[in-house]
């Protein structure tokens, strides 16, 4: 293949051999970890834990990411679609609630042959974002939930944190895709999500213009009900962030407090993420749980 999957476009083949590509992935899956997840939104976690299946690589570059042993350092190991499909599902024998893909943008063309026979659970599209539409459309009818971040408008604030100087003009177009793919969110009779697009939105130290920002645009786009609304507070300094001046603290009580009172001003229907969930602990081991 000569890759186009992600607003990059590099073309790489996707080979060990021609050339990894912007992810640095190749085109078999690589995966970090399968396993139960209790430490997503509400109606997603449930009671029983949300299915994840953690793909290594990225096509973003986040200088804050939490993920960055799978995201930059490329931890995993690649497997075959029989064994994915078989990874899945075990989880949902466990007794997963959904499906969840995190992070799969660069594995679109792996997860639409899978599936082509469908799961008896919803299936999550946990991305970054970062999509071209015409991928997304080739999802069509085989993911029930979508659930994009929406990081940055300002592509100068997108440039310098994600090396996506252009991530303003994807994010937006994906996310109107995606909701006009699932249609208002449809949940089950013990208030799980079935349907849907749920778009995450994390705040930045020193950046509460920039998620006002972001929530403004969610309320000027959807009809109230729409989508569902997530403002995360959990930001913690990793890898590069450490060492920058402004992205090298937690968030302040008082920027998420501030935060969450515009989101209930616009009348977001959502989730407001509490403080405790800025800990380290709270990211998984990638330690190839459930792959081997």
């Amino acid at each position: 293949m000569t890759c186009s999957l992600c607003p990059r476009r590099c073309a790489a083949p996707r080979t060990e051999e021609a050339g990894l590509g912007r992810c640095r992935m190749p085109s078999p899956p690589r995966v970090a970890r399968a396993a139960l997840h209790q430490w997503e939104e509400p109606p997603l976690s449930g009671t029983r834990g949300s299915g994840t299946v953690f793909f290594s690589g990225c096509c973003l570059d986040c200088l804050f990411c939490q993920n960055e042993e799978i995201s930059h350092r490329d931890a995993g190991k690649t497997v075959t679609e029989e064994r994915l499909r078989e990874i899945c599902l075990d989880l949902i024998a466990q007794g997963a609630h959904n499906l969840n893909f995190v992070n799969p943008t660069h594995y679109a063309h792996v997860l639409s042959r899978l599936l082509d026979e469908p799961f008896p659970v919803p299936v999550v599209w946990n991305t970054g974002g970062y999509e071209r539409v015409e991928t997304l459309r080739a999802l069509e009818g085989k993911v029930d939930i979508y659930l994009p971040d929406l990081k940055y408008l300002s592509p100068d604030l997108a440039k310098t944190c994600s090396g996506a100087e252009d991530y303003p003009d994807f994010a937006p177009a994906a996310i109107r895709e995606m909701v006009r793919q699932t249609g208002r969110p449809v949940f089950d009779e013990n208030g799980l999500l079935k349907r849907g697009t749920v778009i995450r939105h994390l705040i930045l130290p020193g950046h509460l213009a920039e998620a006002k920002k972001v929530m403004d645009w969610v309320a000027d786009t959807f009809a109230p009900g729409e989508v569902l609304f997530s403002l995360m507070s959990q930001y913690t300094p990793f890898g590069p962030a450490r060492d920058l001046p402004g992205l090298d603290r937690p968030l302040r009580a008082s920027e998420a407090r501030s935060a969450e009172a515009y989101m209930a001003a616009l009348g977001l229907e959502g989730f407001a993420q509490e403080g405790g969930a800025a800990k380290e602990s709270f990211i998984p081991a990638f330690d190839l749980t459930g792959i081997e």
